[in-house]
């Protein structure tokens, strides 16, 4: 039991984590941010697909909505020229990260964090 609370405890400061990256990048458009992202998103994965917590299993389809949202950025950048993101690979990520911004506000509805 209490390993599933550090479990939990882990995966929300992640969520909040991903929360400010996702902030961040909005407000500077700075693009090593997908960088510190894919380390958050990876090990949020990591963490629930480890456990068996009732929780975790809650909130399966919000974090598959971020897992795969995260996994199509980083296709579309894969895509572009020489790192030049042009006006529809942008507007595709912006897309996907309104995708994985609405999936986090609805996690941290069904903690009851917000």
């Amino acid at each position: 039991m209490e390993e599933n609370n550090e479990q939990l405890v882990a995966f929300v400061e992640l969520l909040a984590q991903l929360s400010k990256q996702l902030k961040a990048l909005f407000d500077t458009g700075n693009a090593e941010t997908f960088t510190d992202m894919n380390a958050t998103v990876k090990e949020m994965y990591r963490i629930q697909h480890g456990s068996e917590d009732d929780a975790f299993k809650t909130i399966d389809p919000d974090c598959e909505v971020i897992y795969r949202n995260f996994d199509m950025i980083v296709a579309v950048l894969r895509t572009t020229e020489n790192g030049e993101v042009d006006k529809g690979a942008q507007t595709a990520v912006n897309k996907f990260l309104r995708n994985m911004t609405e999936a986090v506000g609805n996690i941290v509805m069904l903690f009851g964090l917000a």
